[in-house]
């Protein structure tokens, strides 16, 4: 285990000839995909009150359509990464994007909630072979120095996706209802789905897998044993935990009193994913200045601060808020899973599809549990929810850096 942050050691040996002359195009190809991938898997969040009203259900019913999907991802992520050991990353990630856009076209005729949930939880489970793939065909494909900035983009996409689908959902469902919302995010992922079929280049260092289900459970056994990873996964968990429990909640607290604001202004204000644009991206630079600890020390800390600052009652308050929650969310995200992606010499699709899973458990949980605590004591209940997770993972960076410390104490002793 190296004794040096939370993060893995780089990969040595990496001769500049195995890779491409050139990363933007792969980047470019992974920031459509990693669009789509958030555009497509929380379609429905913006538009939960609209659908409480207009199919008569409870607003814990209406959060399902949201849990489904992430659950359904959660489920699926661990054996399409199996395939993709085989078959290939950019193969299953084609795959995968055709089956989920599919499934968004067929969305807006959904006749009830229950068909509603169904195709979700289909959805979520076409969309997990996506996030494991990409992070594994970017640390086959890239130079070790350009990872940690090709994921940022991936996760910058991320959040654009998070961004754009909440507010074009959130406008069209105002003007024409909730269909018309889900409608044009199928449109938007169909557009997503053929650039990225344009610009992803054909991988170069990929070798398949065995896909015996011996090889592939002593893999997993393996990633479940190393205790580096199993941090980073508790990380994902933790931090998505805190983001599926804000914003599955904040369009409920915006539409009521005091702030009463419409269905397109609550859409509109996702454009604050636009900040986890920029931290995601600009993790990278992060790490280098402060180390892959650091940066998990700032982004829990800025996302504690957000939480904080949305307890108050101004529309001020609360937006300021929503911009340091994303910004420390984002930024946390994408120092741990580019963690993951360098952790694993072997079996990385495998070890980036735990992270998935740990990080779309923790979204369906905070969705489930986010809601329940705000409709059960306020918004107050769903901030003590989420700062709760962080102190969590606070704990746990910090047991890194103490194991970081007395590794080097006996290093240095050793070299005395």
């Amino acid at each position: 285990m190296p004794s040096v942050d939370t993060g893995a050691p780089a990969r040595t040996g990496a001769s500049p000839e195995r890779f491409p002359s050139s990363p933007r195009r792969i980047s470019l190809a992974l920031f459509a995909v990693g669009l789509a991938t958030f555009t497509l898997l929380y379609a429905t969040q913006p538009l939960l009150p609209a659908l409480t009203t207009d199919l008569g259900v409870t607003p814990g019913q209406a959060s399902w359509t949201v849990s489904a999907a992430t659950i359904g991802l959660a489920v699926a992520v661990l054996p399409l990464s199996a395939l993709s050991e085989r078959f290939g990353r950019r193969t299953v990630m084609t795959c995968s994007l055709a089956v989920a856009v599919a499934v968004a076209l067929v969305l807006p005729f959904a006749p009830n909630i229950e068909v509603l949930i169904a195709l979700r939880a289909l959805q979520g489970a076409a969309i997990a072979g996506i996030p494991a793939s990409a992070m594994a065909y970017l640390a086959d494909e890239l130079h070790p120095r350009a990872l940690v900035g090709a994921v940022g983009l991936f996760v910058a996409g991320n959040s654009v996706g998070g961004m754009s689908g909440r507010v074009l959902t959130g406008w069209a469902a105002e003007a024409w209802g909730w269909r018309a919302g889900l409608a044009s995010v199928a449109a938007v992922s169909l557009v997503c789905a053929v650039v990225y079929r344009l610009l992803i280049p054909k991988a170069r260092n990929f070798t398949p897998a065995s896909m015996r289900p011996t090889a592939v459970l002593r893999t997993v056994r393996g990633h479940l044993s190393d205790g580096l990873l199993l941090r980073l996964y508790s990380l994902g968990l933790l931090f998505m935990t805190v983001f599926g429990a804000v914003y599955t909640v904040i369009g409920y607290r915006l539409v009521a009193e005091p702030f009463g604001l419409s269905q397109g202004l609550v859409g509109s204000i996702f454009v604050i994913y636009l900040v986890g644009t920029v931290s995601s991206a600009a993790a990278g630079r992060l790490v280098e200045r402060l180390g892959r600890r650091g940066a998990l020390y700032l982004a829990i800390g800025t996302t504690a601060t957000g939480l904080l600052a949305s307890l108050g009652e101004s529309l001020a308050a609360v937006l300021a808020g929503l911009v340091l929650i994303t910004a420390g969310f984002f930024a946390g995200h994408a120092v741990a899973s580019s963690s993951v992606s360098r952790t694993a010499q072997t079996g990385r699709a495998q070890a980036s599809a735990l992270y998935q899973m740990a990080y779309y458990l923790g979204s369906s949980a905070g969705a489930s549990l986010g809601a329940v605590a705000y409709h059960a004591a306020g918004w107050s209940a769903t901030v003590a929810l989420a700062l709760g997770a962080l102190v969590s993972a606070a704990g746990v960076t910090l047991y890194a850096t103490r194991r970081a410390l007395a590794r080097r104490r006996v290093e240095v002793a050793r070299s005395c």
